[in-house]
């Protein structure tokens, strides 16, 4: 059943199969129409979508080009090219047998090796790539030329393309006309920058799971069900003059506790999200001179931290970077912790209190000669009170077992405890603890389906569950509808923020602005 509808904004004639979003900015389209029409098809919440005057020119059909492959000079360079222009633009650059390259024998998905000529002039032997649109990356016609990579070949192949007509590309342009030919959705589009600034295993899985649509995917069923929740008040606003409630006020209650706890899981999976993007923090901590410095060292296999008997050496905050079984890590050294009355040490140790607070991990560094395992178990309780994250893992790190000479008398303790016994100088049982690292990366990224690792999504997220508290919190109330049903406007336009159902100029500015220039 086709139901039309007459946008009283623009007063277009538009059907319910092409209008599926509740809000665009402030204009919502009001309706009304027969009580039996709407019980049937149930399909009654739609608004009237203007263009934007968007930064980057949304309909704008120029052809467009840029290098995609980073700056510099190797073996082989990319140029794209993408628009109407693609075609007609090679045919007149391009050769193949030194003859002209025929319309009629361009065929979509295939290679042609030959010549690039300015004018008459040789500029370049290449292998271009030809797609035609839609089955493209952007949608429309698409040109990729493989030259040498050459600087200067580069910047002569640009000149020949744009004196034919053909401009430079925006930074994201090309995954930009991507989303707005439905190539993809605006979380789509968003992993492929993170795809392309993946630096490991964990965090290419991630993005090429988002890219994909795993995570559009959920975003999408959990909008369609608050759209049937959104659509029932709706309807009872068009028709309040009769009185009648067609919303059952404990179902409602009943999705929206479902949509709260599934919305509200994948705002807790953001922090596993983010440290699998960004590293996972590791933060070295202990009392002075008892060899964080050089575990660190021996982590990282080479002489990152200054290493001294001298009580006291770091006084500044140490990370650098390293990947381990797919996992990135980001190891921090810092400084010992003790009573200080040096004002750089001390601002080094505030800095160290910092660093524990933000950390997934704490490796706590005890020196075996010295320390005991009731002062050690002090030491871990004094740390998970001050935290008050009962999801951070603690690991105790029992050093300098080379300097042993029987075994100690808290030593059962220290088991006790699940220590790591470990020679950082000699790089003894260095590989227990990244063990134990990876183990526990694995553990927290198998536990979650979807997670979620960009923060315009999580801040997204965050906003629609608080609209939707408020509606379940004022739902059996006598707060009229018509003010709940704002809050449920605003958590819908929150989660259609995420996939691009519903964007704005500023918030595709940002993100394709983030993009290099070829992608």
């Amino acid at each position: 059943m086709v139901v039309h509808l007459v946008c009283h904004s623009c007063k277009c004639k538009k059907t319910c199969y092409s209008f599926k979003f509740i809000k665009v900015v402030d204009e919502v389209v009001s309706f009304r129409t027969k009580f039996s029409m709407l019980v049937q098809c149930k399909q009654f919440l739609y608004i009237c979508r203007k263009p934007l005057a968007m930064h980057f020119d949304i309909f704008n059909k120029d052809t467009i080009v840029a290098v995609s492959t980073p700056p510099g000079v190797g073996a082989i360079a990319l140029i794209r090219m993408s628009g109407s222009l693609s075609m007609s633009v090679l045919q007149k650059i391009f050769k193949t047998n030194n003859k002209s390259f025929n319309e009629g024998l361009i065929q979509s998905h295939h290679q042609y090796f030959g010549s690039v000529f300015d004018d008459d002039e040789l500029l370049d032997e290449v292998l271009v790539s030809v797609f035609f649109g839609p089955h493209s990356y952007t949608g429309e016609d698409m040109v990729e030329i493989s030259c040498h990579g050459s600087d200067f070949i580069q910047e002569q192949l640009l000149l020949v393309l744009m004196k034919e007509g053909v401009r430079l590309a925006e930074p994201g342009e090309f995954t930009m006309r991507a989303f707005f030919n439905k190539k993809m959705d605006l979380a789509q589009a968003e992993a492929v920058a993170d795809l392309i600034a993946s630096h490991s295993k964990a965090s290419h899985d991630l993005a090429l799971q988002q890219m994909r649509g795993g995570f559009s995917e959920k975003i999408t069923r959990l909008r369609q069900r608050l759209v049937e929740l959104a659509a029932l008040m709706e309807l009872e606003l068009d028709f309040s003059e009769e009185d009648v409630e067609f919303a059952d006020r404990n179902e409602l209650d009943k999705l929206l506790d479902e949509l709260l706890k599934e919305i509200r899981t994948l705002i807790d999976s953001f922090q596993t999200g983010n440290v699998i993007k960004k590293g996972i923090p590791v933060a070295i901590i202990g009392k002075p001179n008892v060899g964080k410095s050089t575990l660190l060292n021996a982590i990282l296999n080479e002489e990152r931290a200054i290493v001294s008997d001298i009580p006291g050496t770091t006084r500044d905050v140490i990370e650098d970077t390293i990947v381990i079984e797919g996992f990135s890590f980001r190891f921090i050294d810092t400084a010992g912790l003790r009573e200080s009355f040096d004002e750089i040490e001390s601002m080094g140790i505030e800095r160290t209190y910092e660093k524990i607070k933000q950390a997934s991990v704490i490796l706590y560094v005890c020196d075996l000669t010295q320390c005991k395992g009731e002062t050690a178990e002090e030491m871990l309780s004094e740390f998970t009170s001050f935290i008050q994250d009962k999801e951070k893992h603690f690991i105790l790190i029992g050093n300098k077992i080379d300097q042993l000479e029987k075994i100690p008398p808290h030593f059962r303790e220290m088991v006790e405890l699940e220590t790591i016994f470990i020679s950082a100088k000699r790089k003894e049982n260095i590989h227990l603890i990244t063990d134990s690292l990876v183990q526990s990366a694995r553990k927290n990224s198998i536990q979650i389906d979807t997670i979620v690792s960009n923060i315009r999504h999580y801040h997204a997220l965050e906003k629609s569950a608080e609209a939707l508290q408020s509606v379940a919190d004022n739902l059996h109330s006598d707060m009229p509808t018509d003010l709940l049903a704002i809050d449920m406007r605003t958590a819908l336009y929150h989660l259609g923020s995420i996939t691009g159902t519903i964007y704005t100029e500023e918030i595709l500015g940002t993100i394709f602005s983030k993009f290099c220039i070829g992608k």
